[in-house]
C-alpha cells in the first residue's frame, strides 16, 4: 500500500513542458536559546518589538542546523506541540495573514511543516466554533498557503487552458471528456476507436524512462509519461479516486469495507475482497497480492535496492519495529523502546480473500482517513521473488532467507531493482492494459488490452485495443498529428501552439476535434530551496519581483491562462472556502526597487572583496561559523564567480545555475523572462543557463542518482517544470519536514521553514 506516495504522487504530478500579503521581511524566524523562533524586524501578532535583525540579515535554516543532531539540540514545531494544538489556539495577523500560537509563553509564526501537518491531522471540530472538518481543514489550508506565498519555495509563472486535440476517429470524447482528475489515459476507458487496427496513439513531449512497475521508484518527482503508462498497467485498487477527484471505495473489487476505532486511538479498516480478480496472465488475485508491496518497500532490503527508504506502511501500528528488522536482530530494542521484530503487526491477512490495516494513532485523526485503505495488487514475484508472506496471528511477515546478506548486501535488492526496470511481461499486470513493448531508444510504449481486467470502479472496461505511448517534440506536434503519427496531443498550451491546434480542428471539416479545461497546477520556476542563494527566502521573494509574471503567463499561454499566486487550483473548493475567509495573497508585483529592498534587508550588501556594494553581481557576508561546505564551494557553472573568505568569512555570490530542458517553449522563454531578463541584472543577479534532458535535470534538482545521470557535485539551484493539484488529496504533511531522517526522501522543495525549529536546549 502507498499511503504516503500516494499522497504525495497524487498530489504532485511533474512534467516538462505541460510538469497573502507579505511583509518586506522574509519573516523567516531565529532560534533562541530556550524555546522557538519568532524575531524578526518588526512586531510579531501581539504588537511587541522584537529584537532587529543584524545589519547582514540572518542565517538560513540550513546553516542553522548545520551540526545540530535533531532530537537532541532541535525538534519541530509540530513534534514538540502540534498533536495537541487546535484551529482555535491559532491567531492570525490581521495584516500578514500569517498564523501565530502561543508556545510556553511566546507567541510564534507557524511555520510550513507545522501547517501542513495540523491541516490533515489537526480537524477536530471540538472546542471550536466551526461546524464540520471541512471548515477547519479550510482554515487550516489558509494559513499554510498564505505562508507558503511568503516563503516562496518555487515561483508559479503561469496556470494555463489545456486544450486536447484528437482524431475524430476516437469516439466518446465529448461524452466522457477529460478534466483535471481525469487524464486521457483514464479517459480512454470510456472511448472507441473506429480506426482499421483499433488503436489509439497519444503523444508527450515528456520522454518516457521506463519505471513503469513503480514510477516513483528511488525519488520523489517521477515523469508524468511514466506515470500515466503506469497507471494504466495497474489497477484494481481497493480505493479510487472518481471522476471528480472524490474518494470512493471501488465495489468491483471490494466487498466490505469495515472501519472501527479502538480503545487505544488506532483505526482498523477490514477489507473483505471480491472472489473473481485476476491478473493479466490469467492468475487469481489474493488478499496476499494487496500486501506484497506494502511489505517488501518498508524494509531495509528494499531501501538498498531504491537507494532510498519508501517508508510504505509508516502510518501502520508495529512499523518502526519491523522497518528496523534485518533478518538477525528479533527482539533487539531500539533506543525509543521499541522492540524490533519481523512481523508488520499493523497489517493482517485474515484469509484468502480478506486482509486489514491499523493505522497508528500517532496518524489519527486524519482528513483523508478513507486512503489508508488504499492497497493495489502486485504479482508475489515481482517484488518477493521466491519469497511470500505469511501471518501466524500476530501480524504479517515474509517467510524464508529474504533478509540473506552477501557482506553488507542483501541479496534480494538485486531482485528489487530489476523488477523496478522490468518492461515486459515476464510479471503480469492488473490494470486495463499490459505492456507489450517498450523502446528505450525511441521512448516509446506500446500497450494491449488486458482480458482478465474486471473494469474499473465504475465496471467499464476498455474497447481500444491497442494504446502506443510516445514522445513527441512541441515543435513538430501538429505535423506529426496531420500524418497521423498521433491521435491525440494531450495538453496542448501555449498562444501558438494552442490557436494552431483550434485552427487545424476548425478548419478540418470534422477530420479532428478538440476539448478543453482549466489546468489545476502551472508551470513553475523551481529551487533546490537548502543549496546556495536560493536557501535565502529573501533571494527567492526578489526572484520573484524581478519576473513578469502576468505577462510570462499572457506570452506563453497566449491569453489561454493566468498566474496563480500559491500552489493551487482555483477550482478546488479548499480554495473557494479560504477566498471567502479572507485570504489574500502577495501577487509580487514586477518591481526592482522591492526586490533590491529585500535582498538588501538580507544582507546582500557587499562586493567580491567584501567592500560595500555598487554594481554588478551583490554578494552576501556568511559568518565562518555558520557556513557550510556547499556554501564555501558554490559558483557558477563556469567558475567565474564564486564564494570567496575574506578575514575568516565567506561572500556569497548572487549567481544562480538554472538547469533548463531541451525542445521546451518554457525553457525558451524563461531566457528572456529570466536568464538575460534586465531586472534581474539590475537587481544585483547574474543568471547562468545549462539546457538539457528532463531525467538528468530531475537527478541534479534531487542531487541524487535517480535516473543516473547525477553529476556527484552539486552545483544547479534553478529549475522548470510543472505542479499538478489535480487530486482528491491535498496532503504535504510530510514533504516539508526538517526531520533529517525523512527531509532527503520526502521534500518537495528542499526547504527547511526556521519558524519550524524548536529549539530544546
Amino acid at each position: 500500500m502507498k499511503k504516503l506516495f500516494a499522497l504525495l504522487l497524487a498530489a504532485v504530478m511533474v512534467t516538462s513542458v505541460m510538469t497573502a500579503c507579505s511583509k518586506n521581511d522574509t519573516n523567516e524566524t531565529k532560534g533562541t536559546d530556550s524555546t522557538v523562533s519568532g524575531e524578526t524586524a518588526n512586531p510579531d501578532a501581539t504588537g511587541n518589538e522584537t529584537q532587529p535583525v543584524n545589519a547582514d540579515g540572518e542565517p538560513s535554516s540550513i546553516q542553522m542546523l548545520n551540526g545540530k543532531e535533531y532530537g537532541m539540540d532541535y525538534v519541530s514545531l509540530y513534534e514538540h506541540m502540534g498533536k495537541d494544538v487546535s484551529i482555535a489556539d491559532v491567531t492570525e495577523d490581521p495584516t500578514t495573514g500569517l498564523a501565530y500560537l502561543d508556545v510556553d509563553g511566546e507567541s510564534v509564526e507557524l511555520g510550513l511543516d507545522f501547517l501542513s501537518m495540523a491541516m490533515v491531522y489537526n480537524t477536530s471540530t471540538e472546542g471550536t466554533d466551526f461546524k464540520t472538518e471541512d471548515e477547519v481543514y479550510a482554515e487550516w489550508w489558509k494559513y499554510y498557503i498564505t505562508r507558503w506565498n511568503m516563503m516562496m519555495p518555487e515561483i508559479p509563472l503561469y496556470s494555463n487552458e489545456f486544450y486536447d486535440l484528437y482524431n475524430a476517429q476516437i469516439k466518446g470524447i465529448e461524452e466522457h471528456a477529460t478534466n483535471p482528475y481525469w487524464p486521457v489515459t483514464k479517459a480512454l476507458i470510456d472511448w472507441t476507436s473506429e480506426k482499421a487496427d483499433n488503436s489509439i496513439i497519444i503523444g508527450d513531449a515528456t520522454e518516457l524512462s521506463g519505471k513503469f512497475r513503480f514510477a516513483a521508484f528511488g525519488g520523489t518527482s517521477p515523469a508524468a509519461s511514466d506515470l500515466a503508462v503506469s497507471h494504466m498497467c495497474n489497477g484494481l485498487e481497493t480505493v479510487v479516486a472518481n471522476k471528480d477527484g472524490a474518494f470512493v471505495v471501488n465495489e468491483q473489487v471490494v466487498k466490505n469495507l469495515e472501519s472501527v476505532n479502538n480503545e487505544d486511538g488506532s483505526l482498523t479498516y477490514t477489507i473483505t475482497l471480491q472472489e473473481d480478480l485476476k491478473f493479466s496472465d490469467g492468475s487469481p488475485i489474493t488478499a496476499k497480492n494487496y500486501l506484497y508491496y506494502a511489505m517488501a518497500f518498508s524494509t531495509p532490503v528494499a531501501t538498498q535496492a531504491a537507494g532510498k527508504d519508501h517508508m510504505s506502511t509508516m502510518n501502520f501500528v508495529g512499523f518502526k519495529g519491523y522497518n528496523a528488522y534485518d533478518g538477525t536482530n528479533e527482539g533487539a530494542t531500539l533506543d525509543d523502546g521499541t522492540v524490533v521484530t519481523k512481523e508488520m503487526t499493523g497489517l493482517r491477512l485474515l484469509g484468502d480473500y480478506q486482509f486489514s490495516v491499523t493505522i497508528d494513532p500517532q496518524y489519527l485523526p486524519y482528513f483523508y482517513a478513507l486512503n489508508y485503505a488504499s492497497f493495489d495488487p502486485t504479482f508475489k514475484d515481482l517484488w518477493m521473488g521466491e519469497f511470500d508472506i505469511a501471518d501466524d496471528g500476530k501480524g504479517c511477515y515474509i517467510t524464508g532467507d529474504f533478509y540473506a546478506k552477501e557482506g553488507e548486501n542483501y541479496t534480494h535488492a538485486a531482485h528489487i531493482l530489476q523488477s523496478s526496470q522490468n518492461t515486459d511481461t515476464t510479471y503480469p499486470y492488473s490494470g486495463p492494459y499490459v505492456l507489450s513493448k517498450y523502446d528505450a531508444s525511441s521512448k516509446e510504449a506500446t500497450l494491449e488490452l488486458n482480458p482478465n481486467f474486471k473494469g474499473n470502479f465504475e465496471g467499464k472496461k476498455p474497447s481500444i485495443q491497442k494504446v502506443v505511448y510516445k514522445k513527441i517534440v512541441t515543435q513538430t506536434q501538429l505535423e506529426d498529428f496531420k500524418a497521423g503519427g498521433v491521435d491525440v496531443l494531450p495538453g496542448i498550451t501555449g498562444g501558438a501552439p494552442t490557436n494552431e491546434a483550434i485552427a487545424l480542428a476548425d478548419g478540418s471539416n470534422g477530420a479532428y476535434v478538440y476539448t478543453h479545461y482549466s489546468r489545476a497546477g502551472y508551470g513553475k520556476l523551481a529551487f533546490r530551496a537548502d543549496y546556495g542563494p536560493v536557501q535565502y527566502t529573501a533571494v527567492r521573494q526578489a526572484i520573484a519581483y524581478c519576473m513578469d509574471r502576468s505577462t510570462f503567463a499572457k506570452d506563453f499561454t497566449g491569453g489561454y491562462g493566468g498566474v496563480v499566486d500559491g500552489p493551487y487550483y482555483t477550482g478546488s473548493w479548499m480554495y473557494r472556502a479560504a477566498t471567502s475567509q479572507g485570504m489574500s495573497l502577495n501577487a509580487y508585483d514586477t518591481s526592482v526597487d522591492s526586490a533590491i529592498a529585500v535582498l538588501e534587508e538580507d544582507g546582500w550588501i557587499y562586493n567580491a572583496e567584501g567592500g560595500e556594494y555598487t554594481e554588478g553581481v551583490r554578494y552576501k557576508k556568511i559568518p565562518g561559523d555558520v557556513a557550510t561546505e556547499f556554501d564555501k564551494a558554490y559558483k557558477s557553472v563556469d567558475g567565474a564567480y564564486k564564494t570567496v573568505q575574506v578575514n575568516g568569512d565567506y561572500y556569497m555570490p548572487l549567481v544562480l545555475n538554472w538547469y533548463g530542458t531541451t525542445n521546451n517553449d518554457f525553457s525558451d522563454l524563461l531566457v528572456t523572462g529570466f536568464e538575460q531578463s534586465e531586472n534581474m541584472k539590475a537587481a544585483g543577479f547574474a543568471v547562468y543557463k545549462t539546457i538539457g534532458d528532463f531525467n538528468p535535470m530531475l537527478d541534479e534538482m534531487q542531487q541524487a542518482q535517480i535516473y543516473g545521470y547525477y553529476s556527484g557535485t552539486p552545483m544547479y539551484t534553478c529549475f522548470n517544470l510543472g505542479t499538478g493539484y489535480n487530486s482528491a488529496v491535498y496532503d504535504y504533511s510530510f514533504n516539508l519536514t526538517i526531520d533529517p531522517s525523512m527531509y532527503s526522501n520526502y521534500s518537495q522543495y528542499f526547504i527547511k521553514d526556521m519558524a519550524d525549529i524548536y529549539w530544546m536546549k
